[in-house]
């Protein structure tokens, strides 16, 4: 077995960009060097733990200079908490490097022209925009290295979010700026009563102790769910509801799941209502859409909207079009554009995604959208369309990974004159429209800022079949 590379320091080490994980990069003899704390325009002292042929990764000792786009972090617990890589990164500059994201995926991964890419759209609120949190307990909390210094600070359970590459702690949460501030005091009061009354947190090593999550929810129609997800049924449990009950009477709804599974997914497990109404209701221009437990929406209410309206002006409907909505989720984008079109085929891989776009469907009295669930490459083929109809155009909003490789060849079996292209991950949307791009050209592209301090962005690409065909 091979002795660990010994650790050195780089001095006066300008930070010029940041990676594709957020992460900033400097250069040191060719070679990139990813430094997680740093911002571009930092010139710093590092210190490399990990030597590859590529590239090294490394940790601040000092600063030299300080960038003029660093700004001081709202959040107390920025630098330990994972969520909010770049809060210490200007607004604008996020944006900058966000857009630079999608250029550097669609012009080196995909080798694709960006001469039609649109400034990136801004959020108008970069902090309180999130609709859904979760929260983990854990019964051994994460110290920082100061505490673990001072022997007064005994190690105790902890209620908050995971540090980074570790599973079984949590750094404890006393606010969080991306939801409203209900969510704090939810979370709080919780984490309070629970030590009070000394009932066990979760042990992830050990896979025992009653409290496991508690997932927080809201509708931009103000109303607010709680799922409280326990190890087990007991009088524990039965009292930590009750409490809930009294101290928030103003829950629209709370739920509680019983997982023992060894992972924190609840997706496949019972969702037992405990009080108040099975979903809340997100509206959207004249729409309402369910929004149960396990329901699929877009984390940012208010720019989800702004997303669905894009690719809906984009699609530039008639009246007169066919269109499928692949990977449609709960059928939002599908029920968005149905009144401006024919008819909407919406198909998804989760069966209960498809029940809530049909209850939606139904209830939003939308008459021309039809849902099918199933496996998005083994449901859309030739016998499919037979039964459907050709498409006029396809939308198509896939998960990370993106398109399954034989949804692209059908697609370029039907050639619909128009694909809009929606995606999470603009690295595979560029590997997708690399496929189609001898029988489609890029008419617009356009970044979409969802989450702010992150390093994630949203990308809306407008195809058209080109005239040859």
């Amino acid at each position: 077995m091979g002795k660990r590379a010994k650790s050195f320091v780089i001095e006066n080490l300008e930070i010029i960009d940041t990676s594709s994980d957020g992460t900033s990069v400097g250069k040191h003899e060719n070679i990139a060097i990813f430094v997680r704390g740093a911002v571009p325009g930092d010139v710093v002292d590092v210190n490399v733990f990990q030597k590859k042929k590529t590239y090294y990764r490394a940790e601040i000792l000092n600063f030299k200079k300080k960038s003029e786009h660093r700004v001081e972090p709202k959040c107390k617990h920025f630098g330990l908490c994972g969520g909010c890589k770049w809060q210490h990164l200007s607004y604008e500059s996020q944006l900058k490097y966000k857009q630079k994201q999608v250029v550097d995926a669609f012009e080196r991964i995909g080798n694709l022209d960006t001469s039609k890419m649109r400034d990136i759209f801004s959020c108008k609120n970069i902090f309180y925009y999130r609709n859904k949190l979760e929260f983990s307990f854990a019964d051994r909390r994460w110290l920082t290295n100061e505490e673990i210094k001072d022997e007064s600070i005994a190690q105790s359970p902890g209620l908050g979010f995971h540090v980074p590459r570790v599973f079984d702690k949590v750094l404890q949460i006393e606010e969080c700026h991306l939801m409203d501030s209900f969510a704090d005091e939810i979370r709080n009061a919780i984490g309070n009563f629970t030590l009070k009354e000394n009932i066990s947190y979760y042990n992830a090593r050990k896979w025992e102790g009653l409290m496991r999550n508690i997932i927080v929810r809201k509708s931009n129609n103000d109303e607010w769910m709680l799922i409280i997800v326990f190890w087990e049924k007991n009088s524990d449990a039965e009292k930590v509801l009750k409490f809930v009950e009294e101290k928030f009477p103003n829950l629209s709804s709370i739920f509680y799941v019983i997982n023992q599974k060894r992972n924190d997914s609840i997706s496949d497990l019972p969702v037992h209502l405990y009080k108040g109404n099975e979903y809340l209701t997100e509206t959207m221009e004249d729409l309402n859409f369910r929004v149960s437990p396990l329901s699929f929406l877009q984390t940012n209410s208010e720019q989800a909207y702004e997303l669905y309206k894009i690719a809906r002006q984009m699609a530039g409907l008639s009246g007169n079009e066919l269109v499928y909505d692949l990977y449609t989720g709960t059928g939002t984008i599908a029920q968005f554009v149905a009144k401006s079109c024919k008819k909407v085929v919406g198909i998804e891989y989760v069966e209960m995604a498809i029940e809530d776009a049909k209850k939606n469907a139904k209830e939003n009295n939308i008459h021309n959208a039809e849902f099918v669930a199933g496996d998005m490459a083994k449901v859309f083929t030739d016998e499919f369309v037979k039964v459907h109809g050709k498409p006029d155009i396809i939308i198509t909003d896939p998960p990370r990974a993106g398109m399954h490789p034989d949804v692209v060849k059908q697609i370029i079996k039907l050639l619909p004159e128009k694909i809009i292209y929606v995606s999470c991950n603009p690295a595979s949307q560029a590997r997708d429209i690399d496929m189609l791009r001898d029988f489609y050209e890029i008419c617009r592209i356009q970044p979409v800022d969802m989450f702010p301090h992150t390093h994630h962005v949203e990308n809306i690409c407008e195809l058209m079949l080109k005239s040859e065909f």
